[in-house]
């Protein structure tokens, strides 16, 4: 009953403080870890989606309205620009390699930044969606702080494209692997860097769990086409809407 009595007063602690958002964020994460490493290390169950998943049902069962939750979560949310300045520092480690496939990295980065636009406009316009959300969608495949930015310039709604950033960062990490493998890529390089330039931030984790040069250029990827992408976009729409 004592502990029963402990644990009913830190929910109630935790529920009426931002320590609550920060906690539970946490734990769902922790979580999705542990089920992974139960599954296997299998992609399919990305921590992330588990971790949102198990947040959802938390608050949905609570009543707990989000901006209270993000009161304490955006603790992590703001920990998202330094994470990604850190994918900076295992990339110093390959600027040999970097140097020798700078010109096929770049010409990569542009295909792979107008294919993972021009195919989310296409379809998305096939499929009748309405120019709000086809703008909301351009920017799915970069990193999410900067997309959200992106998504706000070109009159897009930045809370749809954080969900279309997620969703695609998930899927990417899901399906490379056997995408690469069924193509027959198995350089380092290539792999990650890819998986940085289509799935930003959740790619480059996922590059990580397979090798240091993978996750190097997969954090390159995704630094390059953040920056690219801020002032390629926005100058894109602005010629297009004349």
């Amino acid at each position: 009953m004592d502990v029963d009595r402990d644990l009913f007063r830190l929910w109630v602690y935790l529920g009426s403080t931002p320590l609550f958002g920060l906690t539970a964020t946490l734990l769902a994460y922790a979580a999705g870890l542990r089920l992974q490493r139960a599954a296997g290390g299998t992609p399919l169950a990305n921590p992330v989606l588990v971790a949102i998943v198990l947040l959802g049902l938390l608050l949905q069962a609570t009543g707990i309205a989000y901006p209270r939750y993000f009161d304490g979560a955006q603790f992590v949310h703001f920990l998202l620009g330094p994470a990604t300045v850190a994918f900076a520092v295992p990339l110093v480690t390959q600027l040999p390699t970097l140097v020798r496939l700078r010109w096929p990295l770049l010409i990569a980065l542009a295909a792979g930044g107008v294919a993972s636009g021009a195919t989310a406009v296409v379809t998305a316009w096939a499929l009748g969606a309405s120019e709000t959300t086809i703008l909301s969608l351009v920017p799915k495949s970069i990193t999410a702080p900067i997309a959200m930015g992106i998504s706000e310039q070109i009159g897009g709604v930045p809370t749809l494209t954080a969900v279309f950033c997620i969703g695609t960062g998930i899927l990417g990490a899901a399906i490379a692997g056997v995408v690469f493998d069924r193509l027959g890529v198995h350089d380092a390089v290539v792999r990650g860097f890819a998986l940085g330039n289509a799935a930003h931030g959740i790619g480059a984790a996922r590059a990580f769990q397979d090798d240091a040069e993978s996750g190097a250029f997969a954090g390159l990827a995704l630094a390059l086409h953040g920056l690219v992408a801020a002032i390629a976009i926005p100058a894109t729409v602005l010629l297009l809407r004349r």
